[in-house]
């Protein structure tokens, strides 16, 4: 009577879950999303499809699908399959685990898989205390963590580790999640409704989910009730939608450059807001910038594309929302700094000369004089060594005779070492 009604509960708590958990995938093929890992040449898929997986890490932001990877692999392998939280988990814990683990392998020969979520938040003792078992071979480790396990998972666990790094949902993938759990609810949304759940759950599959959930349940208490609308979707998000198709992509992020490049700072940052509070890929906005760095300000400030491209591995690092502020920053310091196009115009020039003109050889004294035989050939005769000259500094022929005399620097009264 008691499992009956324990089987009871259990049933009830399902369909009271969440409707994330209720789609979790239960075959490698459901998962959406990580082609790179799991489509049909992916190296994870292989891996857990021949039960051939050893201790992994699996990196990535929330809602890319960690935990279902993980339980897939226990439905997938033959091992034992424990499951602990980093958050909760004791270095007894794991050390119960081990135990139970060494008994499992001499009783049977069967593996255990310990899958251990958050585990960056465990501490530099409870991460030795795994060491030995994962050396081993005792226990095959599948951590999954949201931080860089480089400076979050002791060295010694992580070279033991196969690194699989898990990247954001895209749109589509957040919108074929959408209807998948339309379907599932025996539910109806417009597209525009699809669109805007998908484009600001910032590649979070579960987030999206979460928020689809809401939509219908707002349209559910319609009167009357009907399909999940736009004006669903942003109360679920809250967030207004912005009117964001392939012709105001272009034309936003046109005026986006043309206002950094205009020194106008307080534009540039309402470009910024524009594409961010409509679902543009942040990585998109990086690239833009890491790009105008060098082509708009260039030798005018050479700092500045380290500014650029550390906003843009911040975005990789941290995401959205926090991620904004890093761009904000590169932005601001990209519109006020002064501008040179100066070397964009110059390798312009010299790939047209490549294009256009005869390609010459290169001159004797620069070539290379490094291996036995070069001096024979005349390799490096006559090459003058600048840093034995004042200022490291010394008048020779550079170029091929065809383009000697042409002219691709023209640094302007701006560009730095000018």
């Amino acid at each position: 009577m008691a499992d009956l009604f324990a089987a009871a509960a259990e049933e009830r708590l399902k369909s009271r879950s969440p409707l994330a958990a209720r789609l979790r995938p239960r075959r490698l093929d459901d998962v959406v999303g990580q082609e790179h890992l799991l489509g049909p040449s992916g190296p994870l898929r292989r891996l857990i499809m021949a039960d051939r997986l050893s201790s992994v890490l699996l990196w990535g932001p929330p809602g890319t699908g960690k935990t279902t990877i993980a339980e897939l692999v226990a439905n997938e392998t033959t091992a034992a399959f424990v499951k602990l939280s980093a958050v909760t988990a004791t270095v007894k814990d794991v050390r119960e685990t081990i135990a139970k683990a060494n008994d499992r392998l001499g009783a049977d020969g069967r593996r255990t898989i310990l899958f251990l979520d958050e585990v960056h938040r465990f501490n530099k003792a409870q991460q030795d205390a795994l060491l030995p078992a994962v050396e081993s071979g005792v226990l095959t480790l599948i951590g999954a963590t949201t931080e860089n396990p480089f400076f979050e998972v002791n060295a010694p666990l992580r070279s033991r580790s196969t690194l699989f790094r898990l990247e954001l949902l895209d749109p589509d993938e957040l919108a074929e999640l959408c209807r998948r759990g339309l379907a599932s609810e025996g539910a109806q949304a417009s597209d525009d409704a699809i669109a805007h759940l998908a484009n600001n759950a910032a590649g979070d599959g579960r987030q999206v989910l979460t928020t689809l959930e809401v939509a219908i349940a707002l349209a559910a208490t319609g009167s009357p009730p009907g399909p999940v609308e736009l004006e669903h979707a942003e109360a679920a998000t809250d967030l207004k939608s912005l009117r964001y198709g392939q012709d105001e992509h272009y034309d936003i992020v046109s005026a986006f450059i043309k206002s950094m490049r205009g020194s106008d700072p307080d534009a540039a940052l309402y470009w910024l807001a524009r594409m961010l509070s409509a679902g543009e890929d942040p990585r998109f906005i990086a690239r833009r910038i890491v790009i105008f760095a060098s082509e708009d300000v260039g030798m005018a400030d050479p700092t500045s594309l380290l500014v650029a491209d550390a906003a843009a591995r911040a975005i990789d690092f941290i995401g959205l929302p926090e991620g904004r502020i890093n761009l904000a920053h590169a932005v601001v310091h990209l519109a006020t700094a002064p501008k040179s196009n100066a070397a964009y115009m110059g390798i312009n020039r010299a790939m047209k000369d490549v294009a256009d003109l005869p390609v010459g050889e290169v001159p004797m004294h620069l070539r290379d004089a490094s291996y036995r035989g070069a001096a024979s050939l005349g390799h490096g005769d006559g090459y003058q060594y600048p840093h034995n000259f004042p200022g490291a500094e010394v008048a020779q022929q550079y170029r091929p005779d065809e383009v000697q005399h042409r002219r691709y620097y023209v640094p302007t009264e701006r560009d730095v070492n000018r």
